[in-house]
């Protein structure tokens, strides 16, 4: 008799060969007290990603690319799963180590608890944005935000409302027995962060535990960093009322300038690279901010619907870089 599953895994995946040899041997090695299915959504592959998930016990559902959607097709693997819990992931995130996942479990401290959530971090590797990489300065901590009276969250400041709820479903866990009735609305973005503010106004508690890690990492080109800037913006938004502001971004800029100079990891050379391409995706997020803010001082809400379908279409694919 097979054993009783604990947790069940799913990941959209898409052209994902570069790195679904790391991800789904990292997942099914975990150290758990139960066992582990995966579940992959593919929406149309036409690398070898498909001919990768057969070689491991994986439960493969296609998709056609266009009804591909980040709420509704999460939702479709979830009906799929057997598990306790249900893990939302990404097929280019690797668990940082073996206990990720009872990390993860550990979060469900109490019966109020819907999901938890835990931390995506950038490995100090010379490929990736030095900018980026997992510098902790303080010790991580549990956190538990929980609201019994809806209405208490509600008056919270809009971004305050946002930044409580930056729920990210690269690496998630969530109450397979809550999920008929909390699951994830039909989106093309951010159905994890409106996922989180649908559970904390239902009376449900959110907990974030940034021990549970994954490593994950997107290299970005200007029309990546632009396109999805502006659908970042567009969704927070569309779903908590928050405006992009650029008021800061010579400050972060200033910053990133110091880190680099000071990054004894890097030969002058290499910090100009990296610094040339900070302040290129930079310029990208400002221009898309300031792009945004002229559709929107219009006061015509379907002018910005408009622009958001003639800029971003399909959400960008992420850049192939081998792991």
């Amino acid at each position: 008799m097979d054993a009783e599953i604990l947790v069940s895994v799913v990941i959209p995946v898409k052209n994902g060969d570069s790195w679904l040899n790391e991800t789904i041997p990292s997942i099914l090695n975990q150290q758990i007290a139960g066992a582990i299915e995966i579940i992959a959504i593919d929406s149309g592959s036409t690398d070898n990603s498909l001919s990768i998930l057969s070689k491991y016990p994986v439960t493969v559902i296609n998709i056609k690319p266009e009804e591909f959607n980040h709420g509704l097709t999460r939702n479709l693997g979830a009906s799929y799963a057997k598990g306790k819990y249900i893990v939302m992931t990404v097929q280019d995130a690797k668990p940082v180590s073996q206990f990720w996942l009872q990390q993860l479990m550990d979060g469900f401290m109490d019966d109020t608890v819907a999901g938890v959530c835990g931390q995506q971090v950038v490995p100090h590797h010379r490929d990736k944005n030095p900018v980026e990489w997992y510098r902790p300065i303080s010790t991580p901590v549990v956190r538990k935000e929980y609201f019994p009276v809806a209405a208490s969250f509600s008056k919270l400041p809009l971004r305050e409302q946002l930044a409580i709820c930056r729920w990210d479903d690269v690496t998630t866990m969530y109450r397979k027995d809550l999920f008929s009735q909390l699951h994830f609305r039909e989106t093309d973005f951010a159905e994890d962060a409106l996922w989180a503010k649908d559970a904390l106004l239902a009376g449900h508690a959110i907990v974030f535990n940034p021990l549970a890690q994954v490593e994950h990492y997107h290299h970005e080109d200007y029309n990546f960093a632009f396109k999805r800037n502006f659908i970042i913006q567009y969704h927070f938004y569309k779903y908590f009322g928050v405006v992009p502001d650029n008021s800061r971004s010579l400050l972060r800029m200033l910053r990133t300038t110091k880190l680099l100079i000071k990054e004894p990891a890097f030969s002058l050379a290499e910090k100009w690279k990296w610094l040339r391409y900070n302040y290129r995706n930079q310029r990208a997020v400002n221009q898309s901010n300031a792009i945004f803010l002229k559709s929107l001082a219009t006061g015509n809400g379907q002018q910005l619907d408009l622009l958001y379908r003639e800029i971003c279409g399909l959400v960008p694919q992420a850049l192939k870089l081998a792991r």
